[in-house]
């Protein structure tokens, strides 16, 4: 008997299904026990590979938490890339709609920041920008290439300081607010900071391919007093432009 692939995938995923009938090794003898080493290996570095990713989850919860949540996310979501730096792209859903942590609805919003930091590590480099070609009376029409290192976060709970509490010795423990990340990558390591509401809409606008006069009209229906150049300067300061392109004369 040929086992399928389909059949292999199945009961590799779940421990409780039985071993695929037919399954033999080189040898000709059944490799039921083989299998089941096989199948233990496999779940094992997946739950190490969310472990790595998910650091300030795995503390929240502890480990014996986390490995039962871990093990239940890697028996559903098998990955869907050989790179395993993607893996857990699911995981703050998972997180949020989890009946058992209904009690600590923020944990989902700290998975959604801790994979955004790591989609910003792995984001390909950009060319240094040159702040001179900013100095033009055409910048209001320009659009703006952000790095693919920046990422956006927000969350009506404070995730940057639960994440820093859980990261950063002797820091302050975090005040009950909304907050909203940017993770800029000024060097080689990914660096978020707490922004503004208002910053959030003109970024936002700005990676959807908007001119900044639009991204400034944005921005200001949320805050009339909004800083444009303490943003800009911030955006400079983590390498965060990757190019403009300003309208064709």
């Amino acid at each position: 008997m040929i086992v399928s692939q389909s059949s292999f995938h199945a009961a590799l995923r779940q421990p409780s299904d039985p071993i695929p009938m037919g399954l033999h090794g080189t040898d000709g003898h059944p490799a039921g026990r083989r299998f089941n080493v096989y199948r233990n290996n496999v779940a094992t570095s997946l739950m190490d590979a969310l472990a790595t990713g998910f650091p300030v989850i795995a503390k929240l919860l502890g480990d014996a938490n986390f490995k039962n949540l871990a093990r239940d996310y890697q028996w559903q979501n098998p990955p869907k890339s050989p790179l395993m730096m993607k893996y857990g792209a699911g995981f703050a859903d998972f997180l949020l709609t989890h009946p058992a942590l209904g009690n600590i609805p923020y944990l989902g919003d700290v998975a959604r920041l801790e994979y955004a930091l790591r989609l910003s590590y792995h984001a390909a480099d950009s060319a240094d920008f040159d702040a001179n070609r900013l100095q033009t009376d055409q910048l209001p029409n320009a659009t703006f290439s952000l790095a693919p290192s920046v990422q956006l976060v927000s969350s009506a709970y404070p995730i940057l300081g639960i994440w820093r509490m859980n990261t950063h010795e002797g820091a302050a423990k975090p005040k009950a607010k909304s907050e909203t990340v940017a993770i800029f990558r000024p060097g080689f390591d990914p660096q978020p900071e707490e922004i503004t509401p208002a910053d959030a809409a003109m970024l936002s606008s700005l990676q959807n391919g908007e001119v900044l006069e639009t991204a400034l009209s944005k921005a200001q229906r949320i805050d009339p007093d909004h800083d444009f150049a303490h943003i800009l300067s911030r955006l400079l300061a983590g390498g965060a432009i990757a190019d403009i392109h300003l309208p064709e004369t």
